[in-house]
């Protein structure tokens, strides 16, 4: 360009010279001053020439060298790359729009960006030049130049127009075919492309370059052979980046030709575009694997194809799928195959797909939706199956395998035919025993009652009779719970049973329950005569059998049926103990019940019924005339049981004693006692009314007067009333008629608020709230007897006063009730039932320091219910984990495993899984979590929180595809569970990010 300048510098200076030789002098100084200047920029002393032409612009008065000066100046700054200098240029034309120089200054600015590459620069420059005005020999320069500028900048069909007018110039033909056929290839226009290339194939410059396009617009043409040979031609001497791509050309056009073996090892040189290959690239590596019945290499391929939502993707998964059946990998192959079952850009895929989805859910279960709803909608979206038939056999089992109860009974409702029927009565009787599991009687109850509506399967009606009793009898129901276990009994079904194994001992219970004893007694003795083997229930039987010849006065036969109970010493040997000193009592064995007494009250230092012991003793010693000895034992209770149920009995006794050896004084004083300690207890009435035998054989009526109204529980012209209105209250509550024996206990606390009966009333009252679930009503008697003093009713008052706030979650109200039971209960069960609530109370306010230390304390008794263990377990578990404690927690959730059910064993086995990812099992923890999928899919959010910890296995053992799809499936089918899929969110977000790296078809910016 710079020769070009020159020239025209040289022609410039030439007529300017001859225009300055016609002036005058008075010009001559700046001809010459312009003469230096035109030499400093011909020498591309630009600066200093630009200096020199402003000055000299500035001082001439030459309308001609003023513009010349001004070109030359805008030319300059071109040349310097000064930041004016497209206006000075513009400033120019607009100063000087007549001047001969306007179109070579666009043309001069134009080719001075084109040399240095500046093509968007150049282009804009182009576009101001006057194409009619450029010099023929200059012209095909301007078309070349303009063209590639364009090429360049992006507008390929303008710029194809200007190449197009030089394809035949010697000088810039080649060069404008070659970037026409270059633009043809990237716009795909293979043909045009070729027919460019061709015509400049022979000239050396373009020839490397053309072997490479050549190879890619044959394969791209489908003339796969063709491209094979170019590209093989030109592998040894393209760089690594061509390289690259040729390997690909070669080993896709062998894809393509079905030659896979010879396809592979091309397939694995190809590096990607930028480092990075997309999800087709991965597929044909993966197929060409997967051809090769190589089946680990072919899901090694498959599984990084994330993201994929067209056919590629949908074939991929696919044989994803069949891979990973030829390996045995179910779980796996579930995936892929519900994946390509899901896309609908090739329907024999989709359908194929669908049918092994299916099957595959049939076998090992599915974590995302029930199996019968699987193959329930298989038969829907292809009703003309050739596989109906097959499918349908495996819908009617699935109901029962799946395990999802719940959702089978919906998907059965309505279905008439006889296998659909059948099915029902199953699937109702499997949810009525998850219901029973779970304590859920009444729901359980109605379960077992739909599956005796259907029955078809004879084995299954025994069995739904033999449990809808158990469930009765735990409702209280005993009557009719009586009528179904001798149901049950009479059917021919029941000696196959196991069921029928503790038929005997049922029956026992329910007449127990009943009363009628000699009944019970005659099952509890075919039980324990039928069954050696089992200790604990023998045990209980003989307890339960001494307790009906106990209440039937048959004492011998009580003795001989305690002993039993203590010789087995598994359950309440104390209990034991204590009535066979009873029974010996009732014989009028009055020292044998004396000697056994004494040593019980050694023996059971801590059992709850050692206040009885003593309180039974001190009577004992009373009959017999011992009465320094009852003295002491009475005195003994109440030092070492101040808060028992017996001290204020205890106190009224020792009152009687010394009122009865006329010790009138010391007996005023028990009596006093009483009426103060205890106000309004039925000890404290009878005090009052002995104590005014007393004060009437004293002669001290008004003493006995002032006394008694101190005490506002009592007065003395009301008591016969106060009676009588009780006791029209009591009866109908004796008699079960409820609402009126409401009545008439409230008209009585309405009457006499602080009456002699009026302990009684509150606790009977609250009683009949509570069996009507009028908790709030109930609420206020039951706190009644809790603040009076302590009292036979007492402990039963705080027991249900704690259910009822334990029913409503209040936990901060029920805990200082459970507290208090726990300290003062007289009963085993009751204190085990404090602590066991108290554990969950403290774990659902956060307290888990507390929680655990109660669920130890639950832990340490013998012989604990297996629920009632589990749960303490569970509790420590939960804590543990709450806590950071993980080792304490799996060693907890290791023993839950070995006895529980439904939803505790659910989270048992979630939590394995968990730990065992945490510990680098990933395999061990995926079989785990397919169990979980499989037996206990109703549980859906410890299904979705394994799926969770099975994707990041599934990452961990480098299956990148199980894992994101897993991930996704999570978000998309578990939204009612915010924590797990905002967890799934982020480990799909970190693994898509990862992945991103060396797959360029994933986007990142979803999640």
């Amino acid at each position: 360009m710079l020769g070009s300048i020159k020239r025209l510098c040289l022609v410039l200076m030439i007529s300017t010279l001859f225009s300055y030789a016609q002036k005058s002098a008075i010009y001559t100084s700046d001809l010459v001053d312009y003469q230096k200047a035109l030499i400093l920029y011909n020498n591309q002393q630009f600066k200093a020439a630009q200096s020199l032409f402003d000055d000299l612009k500035y001082n001439t008065r030459d309308a001609v060298m003023k513009s010349d000066c001004a070109y030359y100046i805008a030319n300059c700054a071109v040349m310097l790359n000064q930041q004016n200098a497209d206006d000075l240029i513009l400033k120019f034309v607009e100063e000087y729009p007549t001047s001969t120089k306007k179109n070579t200054a666009f043309m001069d600015v134009a080719d001075y960006y084109f040399e240095n590459s500046k093509f968007a620069y150049a282009r804009k420059w182009y576009e101001k030049v006057d194409e009619l005005s450029i010099s023929r020999n200059e012209r095909n320069r301007y078309y070349f130049n303009f063209g590639y500028s364009l090429y360049s900048t992006g507008s390929r069909k303008q710029a194809t127009k200007y190449l197009k007018r030089v394809t035949d110039s010697k000088e810039y033909g080649s060069q404008s075919k070659y970037y026409i056929g270059y633009m043809a290839y990237e716009g795909d226009d293979y043909d045009t492309a070729n027919r460019y290339f061709d015509e400049v194939s022979d000239n050396e410059k373009y020839k490397e370059k053309l072997s490479y396009y050549q190879a890619d617009l044959n394969f791209k043409l489908g003339k796969f052979e063709q491209a094979i040979e170019l590209a093989k031609a030109q592998l040894p001497n393209g760089n690594p980046d061509e390289k690259s791509e040729l390997n690909k050309i070669i080993g896709e056009s062998l894809f393509n030709l079905e030659k896979y073996e010879e396809a592979i090892p091309y397939l694995k040189a190809y590096k990607g575009k930028r480092g990075r290959w997309n999800n087709t690239d991965y597929y044909q590596l993966g197929y060409a694997y997967y051809k090769q019945k190589d089946f680990e290499s072919a899901i090694s391929e498959f599984n990084k194809i994330i993201d994929g939502n067209n056919s590629v993707a949908q074939n991929a998964y696919y044989h994803l799928g069949e891979s990973y059946i030829n390996l045995d990998k179910k779980q796996e192959a579930l995936n892929a195959f519900r994946n390509a079952s899901q896309m609908d850009f090739d329907l024999k895929i989709q359908e194929d797909a669908w049918l092994n989805y299916a099957k595959i859910s049939y076998e090992i279960g599915n974590p995302y939706q029930s199996v019968p709803q699987v193959l329930y909608g298989y038969l829907e979206k292809y009703p003309k199956t050739a596989f109906k038939e097959e499918i349908e056999t495996l819908l009617i089992d699935s109901y029962i395998t799946s395990k999802n109860y719940s959702e089978a009974l919906e998907l059965l409702e309505g279905k008439t035919s006889f296998e659909n029927k059948l099915a029902y009565q199953k699937v109702a009787f499997f949810r009525g025993i998850e219901l029973y599991n779970e304590a859920r009687y009444k729901d359980a109850l109605d379960m077992f009652n739909n599956s005796l509506n259907e029955p078809r399967d004879p084995i299954f009606a025994a069995k739904a009779t033999y449990w809808r009793a158990e469930t009765e009898y735990n409702l209280s129901y005993y009557n009719e719970a009586l009528v179904g276990f001798k149901q049950f009994a009479e059917r021919d079904e029941v000696k196959s049973l196991p069921e029928r194994e503790n038929l005997n001992y049922n029956l026992a219970y329910t007449y127990f329950k009943l009363k009628d004893y000699n009944k019970a007694s005659e099952y509890f003795n075919i039980y324990i005569n039928t069954k050696q083997n089992d200790r604990l229930r023998r045990n209980d039987a003989y307890l339960r059998l001494g307790d009906g010849y106990f209440v039937s006065s048959r004492y011998n036969e009580a003795i001989k049926a305690y002993e039993k109970a203590i010789q087995i010493n598994e359950i309440e040997t104390d209990y034991a103990s204590f009535q066979k000193a009873m029974s010996h009592g009732y014989l009028g064995n009055r020292n044998q019940k004396i000697i056994e007494i004494k040593t019980f009250i050694n023996g059971y230092p801590k059992s709850a019924l050692r206040d009885d012991a003593m309180y039974e003793l001190a009577n004992t010693y009373v009959k017999s005339g011992e009465i320094d000895k009852a003295l002491e034992m009475y005195d003994r209770l109440n030092t070492e049981y101040r808060r028992s149920a017996f001290t204020s009995k205890a106190l009224l006794r020792q009152g009687l004693v010394y009122y009865n050896t006329n010790d009138n004084e010391s007996a005023l004083r028990k009596f006093k006692g009483v009426a103060r300690d205890f106000p309004g207890s039925g000890e404290a009435v009878q005090a009052v009314s002995t104590a005014r035998l007393i004060y009437i054989d004293l002669g001290k009526v008004d003493e006995y007067a002032n006394w008694v109204k101190s005490l506002d529980y009592v007065e003395v012209s009301d008591v016969e009333l106060d009676n009588t209105m009780y006791l029209a209250a009591e009866k109908p509550y004796l008699d079960n008629d409820t609402d009126n024996a409401i009545r008439q206990f409230n008209k009585y606390l309405i009457e006499f608020p602080n009456g002699i009966n009026a302990l009684k009333s509150h606790f009977y009252l609250a009683q009949l709230y509570y069996q009507k679930d009028l908790f709030e009503n109930a609420q206020p008697h039951f706190k009644y007897v809790m603040e009076a003093p302590r009292s036979e009713y007492t402990e039963q008052a705080m027991v249900k006063m704690s259910e009822i706030y334990l029913t409503n979650s209040s936990w901060d109200m029920a805990i200082p009730i459970l507290q208090r039971l726990e300290n003062e209960a007289d009963y085993p069960q009751n204190t085990l039932y404090a602590q066991s609530n108290l554990m969950n109370a403290f774990y659902q306010l956060t307290d888990y320091a507390k929680a655990n230390d109660y669920a130890e304390k639950v832990l340490s008794k013998d012989k604990l219910n297996k629920k009632i263990e589990s749960d303490a377990l569970l509790i420590i578990a939960r804590s543990a984990i709450k806590r950071g404690n993980e080792n304490k927690a799996k060693e907890a959730y290791s023993k839950i495993q070995k006895t529980a059910t439904g939803s505790t064993m659910a989270e048992a086995l979630y939590y394995n899984a968990y730990f065992e990812n945490r510990e680098g099992q990933y395999e061990a923890s995926n079989i785990t979590i397919q169990k979980l999928a499989k037996d206990f899919s109703s549980y859906k959010y410890f299904s979705a929180k394994g799926l969770v910890v099975m994707a990041k296995n599934y990452y961990a053992l480098n299956d990148a595809f199980q894992a994101t799809y897993i991930l996704e499936s999570v978000i998309s089918n578990f939204s009612e569970f915010n924590d797990v899929t905002e967890a799934a969110t982020i480990e799909l977000k970190k693994i898509k990010t990862e992945q991103a790296k060396t797959n360029s078809s994933i986007e990142t910016d979803k999640n």
